[in-house]
């Protein structure tokens, strides 16, 4: 995915967590959804129509597709207040394909950077499968996770690009370090059993696990 697509992902994701918290309102998250979605799925098909059409280029493009039809999905839920049991089994298929993505980032780039991303959507999009459609309580959780992604897969490392500073060795390492830590996070806080988050509009507390 480029580097502006990522940017624009890392805003719609930051909002998402905010609504599943309780703190945005779905509808007007919905529609910033459709707009970065409309435009996720325009990006890639210009891409595939300007480049060889090689099997990398169409692997490439479809990891966008996955973002793409993600937020056009949650965009429409959203603003037509739909049940979110599609989106589930939806975002299901789109797990698996991550962990795919997170075995090639590993096994034919050799790029932890990518595979240790990657994993972490798949988590994600795990999450949002089990809350859509197997309507486990954990929006807080999946809140709190969302926002942590948008921040540390997705905004921050497209600035960092758009710096010139995002390939160089250092940065890699240490960013190796702060995915890892980030999982380690993520596990702590779904085992904690005093650990708990709160949705702002019902006040109603929302075990991690």
């Amino acid at each position: 995915m480029s580097f502006v697509g990522l940017f624009l992902s890392g805003a719609v994701l930051f909002l998402n967590g905010l609504m599943l918290l309780g703190k945005a309102d779905a509808k007007a998250v919905g529609y910033f959804n459709l707009f970065v979605g409309v435009i996720q799925i325009i990006n890639p098909f210009y891409l595939l129509m300007t480049s060889s059409q090689g099997n990398w280029d169409l692997y490439n493009s479809a990891a966008i597709f996955l973002f793409g039809l993600t937020y056009l999905y949650v965009g429409v839920t959203s603003v037509k207040g739909l049940e979110g049991n599609g989106l589930g089994w939806f975002s299901l298929w789109v797990s698996i394909i991550a962990v795919v993505y997170t075995v090639i980032s590993l096994i034919q780039f050799h790029d932890v950077v990518n595979a240790l991303t990657w994993g972490l959507w798949a988590f994600l999009w795990l999450l949002f499968f089990l809350t859509g459609s197997l309507n486990k309580k954990i929006d807080g959780y999946v809140g709190i996770v969302a926002i942590v992604l948008s921040w540390v897969t997705l905004t921050i490392p497209a600035m960092l690009y758009f710096l010139g500073v995002w390939n160089t060795p250092a940065v890699q390492q240490i960013w190796t370090w702060v995915l890892i830590l980030t999982i380690i996070f993520f596990v702590v806080s779904l085992l904690s059993p005093k650990l708990s988050f709160k949705k702002e509009k019902s006040g109603q507390e929302v075990q991690a696990i």
